[in-house]
């Protein structure tokens, strides 16, 4: 799987989460919203290995991780995010939202229309969504 696998995938899970959201299954749509953007950041992280480079091992084994916070984190993004939250309360507001998903919410089979659609929106907002952001860096 290359780098461009991974951001057809998170464009697919997204479109995907909306079509559940339209039929009332909130919980599937959450999750998938949600493994969107796991996705997009493993992109970022796939973009910084070069052809024929031996990576490091530890970041390799960061990248093998469903936790948003971390991958945020080994992407080399989150100075650059934390910087641009500090200016633009839009993003800060959407960031707050995303970074609370979690792989394990696949398990729960009760959120709310209301969560599901924040998250959906804090994602793909066209100006300040999470999705969006990523792309310019993927």
């Amino acid at each position: 799987m290359d780098r461009s696998d991974l951001q057809e995938i998170a464009e697919m899970r997204l479109r995907e989460s909306k079509i559940l959201f339209d039929n009332e299954e909130f919980a599937g749509a959450y999750y998938l919203a949600g493994y969107s953007i796991e996705c997009a950041f493993k992109a970022c992280i796939a973009k910084q290995i070069r052809h024929q480079e031996f990576p490091d091992k530890k970041f390799i084994l960061d990248s093998y991780t469903h936790d948003l916070d971390k991958l945020l984190n080994t992407s080399g993004l989150k100075n650059e995010l934390y910087n641009e939250i500090e200016g633009n309360q839009e993003l800060n507001a959407n960031w707050s939202i995303v970074k609370d998903w979690s792989i394990d919410s696949r398990y729960i089979y009760e959120i709310s229309d209301r969560r599901a659609i924040d998250l959906i929106e804090a994602i793909d907002d066209n100006e300040d969504g999470i999705l969006n952001w990523l792309r310019k860096r993927w």
